[in-house]
């Protein structure tokens, strides 16, 4: 059940996504606890943001609509960092960062490179002006900015990418070229909801990311088509809520997967999925690295 992202080796291939119970060094503890091989922080800008005015979250069939707005504390997250570090029995931290432009990109890659063992670009976001998916759409800023940030720290690197484009796979190799040790695939899908009794957008925002098992087969499509242009590995997410949906995208092509929505209604899911495949795997005499894609030699 171990697997490795690059030089990042994991016990099971099961992660935190960002966004959910990452912001304090508490709630990224008990995700361990609770069996991920790894855990990403909630995104991180260089100044504290609020977020957008609510409801900023609604949940449809299948899943939730959010428009957080990136809420953060800022650079203030590194002292939950620095109290997280001085745990024991602490599994790889990846942190997600955010930012407007390459200079603010840098600078908090630097900032918190001490305190990482891989550092996430968030360049995907669907819901905030002027972040993520603005920048994220445009391949030449997508490496531009992966290649500045390789430049400047001396860990893993990985590109979250959104599927709100016509080809993903462009972005995928935009990232690939700037030197991206990874590359995680997906992001949320845009989408609204609507209030038919007042005729009125439910969140605040109006549009906002749709997340949870409707969107998995979303992800599976564009881990696939992913795995047959990238030389990179795959961080697969994206409607992960048992073992056999994990499954899916490993077969696509994704070397690990991440649970984020799922995570807010069963914190046990890290161990759920992760004995679910081991079981799969024992049953077949298979490790985990002969199914890993194997939907492309089918």
């Amino acid at each position: 059940m171990k697997t490795k992202i690059g030089t990042l080796k994991l016990e099971n291939p099961t992660m935190l996504a960002a966004g959910v119970l990452g912001t304090t060094a508490s709630s990224l503890r008990r995700v361990m606890q609770n069996g991920a091989g790894a855990v990403v922080t909630k995104s991180i800008g260089l100044y504290p943001r609020e977020g957008h005015r609510g409801p900023v979250l609604v949940e449809i069939e299948g899943g939730y609509i959010n428009a957080m707005g990136l809420p953060n504390p800022g650079l203030k997250f590194i002292e939950e960092l620095e109290t997280l570090r001085t745990l024991e029995d602490l599994k790889p931290i990846i942190v997600s960062i955010f930012g407007s432009d390459e200079r603010e990109f840098i600078k908090l890659a630097t900032s918190v490179c001490r305190l990482a063992d891989a550092i996430e670009l968030n360049l995907s976001c669907p819901h905030t002006k002027g972040y993520g998916f603005e920048i994220g759409s445009q391949p030449i800023v997508v490496e531009t900015i992966t290649k500045r940030i390789k430049e400047t720290v001396e860990l893993p690197v990985w590109v979250k990418l959104t599927p709100n484009v016509n080809d993903i796979t462009s972005i995928g190799k935009a990232a690939e070229r700037g030197g991206a040790d990874a590359v995680v695939a997906i992001n949320t899908v845009t989408g609204m909801a609507i209030d038919v009794e007042s005729g009125t957008p439910v969140l605040g925002n109006i549009f906002g990311g749709v997340s949870g098992r409707i969107i998995r087969p979303i992800a599976v499509r564009c881990i696939y088509e992913l795995y047959r242009e990238l030389d990179i590995p795959i961080v697969g997410v994206g409607g992960v809520n048992d073992y056999r949906s994990a499954l899916e995208l490993i077969m696509a092509g994704a070397e690990a997967i991440q649970l984020g929505s799922i995570v807010a209604k069963k914190i046990s899911i890290f161990k759920e999925v992760s004995d679910g495949i081991a079981t799969y795997l024992g049953e077949r005499n298979f490790n985990l690295r002969d199914i890993v894609g194997i939907a492309h030699r089918r």
